[in-house]
């Protein structure tokens, strides 16, 4: 029984949002490329992408302290801030575009307002954010950030944050009226079928098991039909690939061979969220509210209580509580980290181990860590929460970067990171957060480092979609209502 060969431009592994992203950008620069997106699950978003299985916060850098910095001398570092502002922005600005030319199917429900807030307890604590709000709001894309150290103030904020707390305890909170949350699992289904409507082919329960570069640059590509009444496996060959495939990534661009993925590895977390759906308590929690991270924990662990909309209806999530698994994905196989090992990132994965003693201790806590301790830990956040109201659920598995470092064997990233080929002939992206929601960034860097020869006869039409690229002035008539749903707390 022979393969089915066919031949296309690109082809995009997983069917996440930055493969979605990608073929709204490539389906409109180069209308004419056959496109083909790949997915292993039944349908796009299943992974990494799927509502439940992130945050779902539209990162922006308004809340979360981990993308700023204090330095030894109190100094708040806030570049990183503001270089994550200005990619969700570029999402923003890509998703207006494609909501007003009739290109996302599924409507702009998947964006809703929300505002994003920062809740800290204890003096100290309260002096930081006072200096964090300080260096923050003095910059232009963080004017409107609100700070407050005042209980009756932050109650009108976010009035489960204070219900029943100690009146002596000082806390302090920052607040971003204009913070939105992101369904991203319906925006990558409406992404999806915005490509196929224009061309693009989606093979689902489909897997690429190996890529081989072909003699003239392209690929060849060996794809199973992992359906129960599967067929032949398919032989794609392709000028271009992407692997978007979350955890699945790493293992794909080992198998691809090119030089520019050796000394990378993965270390993978998982992770478990409280969720409640109680009418009475989603109504009295508009926000996002981040605190900060535990001694030791990874910035993905960061504690949050969050207002989620997902499909259309409301629900608070807590946590996240992570885990560890030998997974890559959480549909993936117990074998993963063990098959991602070679003799090129041996060394820098027992390394970041070495050095990393204290994200062990703490993933060993919370691996073991009984309802009572994951309540009490809910309580420094909602002091009333009791525990009728939550039930405990899974979030998706996360793959944090290790890479090779001269100065020190290896390093733990906590980002995300683009490889790519020397030539361009193929890229993948590897990390977590701020991962979706600077979706629009990466994937024009991509264009940028991959179409070199091309990527001046598309700048025209990628400006058009978002006219803050090529670093101009950010477009003062985008306005956010726009394209937001507005979300009323009395309608929840």
């Amino acid at each position: 029984m022979t393969d089915r060969e066919e031949a296309v431009d690109v082809v995009l592994v997983g069917g996440g949002i930055m493969s979605a992203t990608l073929a709204a950008l490539l389906s409109t620069v180069e209308p004419a490329w056959r496109i083909l997106v790949v997915e292993r699950r039944g349908a796009p978003a299943e992974e990494s992408s799927n509502a439940w299985n992130n945050a779902g916060t539209g990162h922006a850098a308004l809340c979360e302290l981990n993308y700023t910095p204090e330095l030894p001398d109190g100094t708040v570092e806030i570049s990183k801030a503001v270089r994550i502002n200005e990619q969700f922005e570029l999402s923003r600005e890509l998703w207006h575009y494609l909501a007003t030319h009739d290109r996302l199917p599924g409507g702009t429900a998947f964006l809703t307002t929300t505002p994003h807030m920062t809740f800290v307890r204890g003096a100290q604590n309260v002096a930081s954010l006072r200096r964090r709000h300080e260096a923050l709001s003095g910059h232009p894309l963080f004017a409107e950030l609100e700070f407050s150290d005042d209980p009756q103030q932050i109650a009108a904020w976010a009035p489960l944050l204070v219900a029943g707390r100690d009146p002596d305890e000082p806390i302090a909170a920052t607040r971003a009226a204009s913070g939105t949350d992101v369904d991203f699992g319906a925006l990558t289904r409406s992404l999806v079928q915005d490509a196929t409507d224009r061309g693009a082919h989606l093979l689902l329960e489909h897997e690429v098991t190996r890529l081989r570069r072909r003699r003239d640059g392209g690929w060849r590509l060996k794809v199973a039909d992992r359906r129960w009444n599967g067929g032949r496996p398919r032989t794609i060959e392709a000028r271009f690939v992407f692997i978007g495939a979350g955890g699945g990534a790493l293992g794909l661009l080992q198998k691809s061979g090119i030089p520019e993925i050796k000394g990378y590895g993965g270390f993978p977390i998982s992770g478990q969220f409280l969720r409640t759906t109680n009418p009475d308590l989603v109504a009295r929690h508009q926000a996002k509210v981040y605190g900060k991270a535990d001694i030791g924990a990874p910035p993905m662990s960061v504690p949050h209580l969050d207002t989620r909309v997902v499909d259309g209806g409301s629900a608070l999530l807590f946590g996240p509580f992570a885990g560890w698994s030998m997974k890559f994905l959480k549909h993936g196989s117990w074998t993963d980290l063990l098959r991602s090992v070679r003799p090129s990132n041996l060394v820098p994965m027992l390394a970041v181990g070495l050095r990393n003693l204290d994200l062990l201790r703490y993933l060993i806590g919370e691996v073991t860590a009984t309802p009572t301790r994951r309540l009490r830990t809910l309580r420094a956040f909602m002091p009333e929460a009791h525990p009728r109201d939550w039930e405990l659920v899974s979030a998706g598995q996360r793959v944090q970067v290790i890479k090779a470092d001269r100065e020190h064997g290896g390093v733990l990233e906590f980002g995300t990171e683009l490889i790519t080929a020397a030539e361009g002939s193929i890229a993948g992206l590897l990390g977590a957060s701020p991962g979706a929601s600077t979706a629009a960034a990466a994937m024009v860097d991509l264009l940028e480092r991959c179409f070199p020869d091309r990527h001046e006869s598309w700048s025209g039409q990628l400006r058009e979609m978002m006219p803050s690229l090529g670093g101009g002035r950010w477009d003062e008539s985008f306005e956010l209502d726009t394209l937001v749903e507005e979300q009323v707390v009395s309608d929840r």
